[in-house]
């Protein structure tokens, strides 16, 4: 018989509800099928009393920042505002529990803290999407990847929502079998388990309606180039089309033209960086490719309506 895993969710304030059920459920399934504890599990919260998600529903939990059972695995699960629930008491026993040998992993936005604690410098790490560019900027010595999940690292990190259950099939399929981990994904009706490599975000063209592959690999090539949009005409000499086919394509396909598309991809960046970070207005500003904050405040003004700091106090 396989011995008991212990496995301890360590809950953020805001953390994603969904991101944690996804986590937790697989593993009771995974009991529930095979009819004996294959896994068990705690909660525990830096108060060590209950932890409030971003959806404000109140989870209770069995202990606080104290000592793990040998052999265990430590997941932390948080969400949103992460940069304001990290603290030295939480970094410290993070710090502890590696050196007692404990197997750590992090989902949602829990990578952040595994960055903050020095853990993933130099190794690749998942966290979710919206959260990238600031995590970039944050900790550029992690090698920040788009995938779902990261689980061939001594730190094993999802990237939040659905992508904890297709990490928590992962390692049930390393420890006890492909047939468990399949058999547990059909209890969820989970017929879709995405591989690490799956990209977190739908294709460009899955979100807009379109086929069409000149557009597609425009995009990409902007994205690549990014803060630093390459001007249309080298757009289009790449991908071998004219500069007015490829400004009729984008007025096609997506109504704007492939300039402004690029100015709302840069200030798409600039909010995020704004209301995830501490970031200053002429840093963001910098950052995101413009060398004048007093023109990134009013073309940023005039994209959401509000100007930076306004925003940043909404």
């Amino acid at each position: 018989m396989a011995l008991t895993s212990d496995v301890t969710f360590l809950l953020l304030d805001d953390f994603s509800h969904i991101a944690f059920s996804c986590a937790l459920e697989p593993l009771r399934i995974a009991n529930l099928l095979e009819g004996s504890d294959l896994y068990r599990w705690r909660l525990a919260s830096p108060g060590g009393q209950q932890a409030v998600c971003s959806n404000r529903s109140v989870t209770l939990v069995d202990q606080g920042l104290e000592p793990l059972p040998a052999r265990s695995s430590l997941f932390i699960v948080s969400g949103q505002n992460i940069g304001e629930r990290v603290t030295p008491q939480i970094l410290s026993f993070i710090r502890r529990e590696r050196a007692r040998g404990t197997r750590i992993g992090a989902i949602c936005s829990g990578a952040f803290v595994l960055a903050k604690a020095g853990l993933l410098d130099g190794r690749r790490a998942a966290i979710h999407w919206s959260f990238h560019d600031s995590f970039g900027e944050t900790f550029p010595n992690v090698d920040l990847c788009k995938n779902v999940f990261v689980a061939d690292e001594p730190f094993v990190t999802a990237s939040g929502g659905t992508a904890a259950s297709d990490l928590m099939l992962h390692l049930i399929g390393e420890r006890h079998g492909a047939d468990l981990a399949a058999a547990v994904a059909d209890m969820m009706v989970y017929s879709g388990v995405r591989p690490p490599e799956a990209s977190q975000q739908i294709s460009v063209q899955a979100r807009h309606g379109i086929r069409n592959p000149h557009i597609a690999e425009a995009i990409r090539l902007m994205n690549e180039s990014a803060p630093f949009y390459l001007p249309s005409s080298e757009i289009a000499r790449k991908i071998g089309i004219s500069t007015r086919q490829l400004e009729r394509l984008f007025q096609k396909h997506l109504r704007v033209s492939p300039k402004k598309f690029a100015i709302h991809q840069k200030l798409e960046r600039a909010r995020n960086l704004l209301l995830q970070t501490e970031q200053s207005i002429s840093e963001i500003s910098l950052a995101c490719g413009y060398d004048s904050p007093s023109h990134f405040i009013r073309i940023y003004q005039k994209r959401f309506g509000v100007t930076p700091n306004n925003h940043r106090l909404c």
